[in-house]
């Protein structure tokens, strides 16, 4: 998405979702930068300090569904 990602994640109860998010944020930030050639630049932050989870029991093939259509109109 041009300002934004969707994933569509599972996680094991026994691994936190905050710790899964920063985990996934804190790699990817620094692939990203090193990517770009930002090998040792501080202080640029690359993701928005929040993030939206819904452990609300939808089906997978719902929120699959929702994420490829929110791709298509992105593009449009």
């Amino acid at each position: 998405m041009v300002d934004h990602v969707h994933m569509c994640l599972r996680v094991p109860p026994k691994h936190s979702i905050a710790f899964v998010i920063g985990f996934l944020k804190g790699k990817s930030a620094v692939r990203i930068h090193r990517k770009a050639g930002n090998k040792r630049v501080t202080g640029l932050h690359f993701w928005a300090r929040g993030y939206c989870v819904s452990t609300v029991g939808l089906d997978e093939a719902t929120v699959r569904k929702y994420i490829r259509g929110k791709e298509k109109a992105d593009k449009q």
